[in-house]
């Protein structure tokens, strides 16, 4: 009990003292929380096609809150990177990311085909990110390159594959202005992450900035695109719901 008290009392003294990885954990956690809340609540204004796409982003929110809760309580105690704990996230949120694309352009057409290709590349993406990230130095670019193949695909599918037509081809106002925003997500918010793949020791950036410094983006980041992915499809959904009303 004495030894958990000391933990904690450590932890608190970390973000009274302004670390700022230690708070970007804490806000990270309780912005994501609010946002699972919120997407959850709205689902029920929503017109019943959008009402999944809603459910998703409040997955997404909220299984991003329950990791940084631990990852956040890792970080305090130990003062290491919470790796492992932010690849199983990854793997569970990215591709239900993916998914958003899907659903987002379902109701245009969208096949099933399109969401298993953005799925396998996305799980591509990680798993072999995941394996550079933790096989030592003599690897990691080869395996951040394989990994970066798989980003770009997304981005492909994106920009000029079949989401991006189906955008294209629904003639919704709305939806193409979420497109906009998200192809920004994708192509600026995506982007912090093999960057800071890149700055692992032996990679192509090692040295440009501290590697203690990278779990400071990547906690803004997840913030950002996963708060931020919601609230594109909340738009959308709200935009084409009352379309159907009118």
């Amino acid at each position: 009990m004495e030894t958990l008290l000391t933990a904690d009392l450590v932890g608190l003294d970390k973000i009274i003292n302004g670390d700022p990885i230690a708070i970007t954990f804490f806000i990270g956690y309780m912005a994501m929380f609010a946002s699972a809340v919120f997407f959850f609540m709205e689902r029920g204004s929503v017109d019943g096609k959008w009402k999944m796409s809603l459910l998703v982003s409040g997955l997404i929110t909220g299984i991003a809150a329950v990791h940084y809760y631990y990852m956040r309580d890792f970080y305090l105690e130990t003062g290491q990177s919470p790796t492992a704990f932010r690849y199983v996230d990854w793997t569970l949120t990215v591709p239900l990311m993916c998914v958003e694309f899907y659903l987002l352009t379902k109701p245009f057409g969208a096949k099933g085909g399109t969401l298993f290709k953005l799925i396998v590349a996305s799980l591509f993406m990680l798993v072999t990110g995941f394996i550079g990230e933790t096989s030592g130095i003599d690897s990691n670019i080869m395996w951040g390159v394989l990994s970066t193949l798989g980003y770009l695909y997304i981005v492909y599918e994106v920009f000029f594959g079949d989401v991006a037509k189906l955008a294209a081809a629904s003639n919704s106002p709305a939806l193409g202005r979420a497109m906009f925003l998200l192809k920004i997500f994708i192509t600026l918010g995506w982007s912090i992450y093999p960057i800071g793949y890149m700055v692992l020791p032996g990679n192509l950036l090692s040295g440009a900035f501290e590697v203690s410094s990278i779990d400071l983006f990547y906690n803004l980041a997840d913030a950002i695109n996963k708060i931020g992915f919601g609230l594109v499809i909340y738009s959308v959904a709200i935009a084409e719901s009352n379309k159907a009303k009118a």
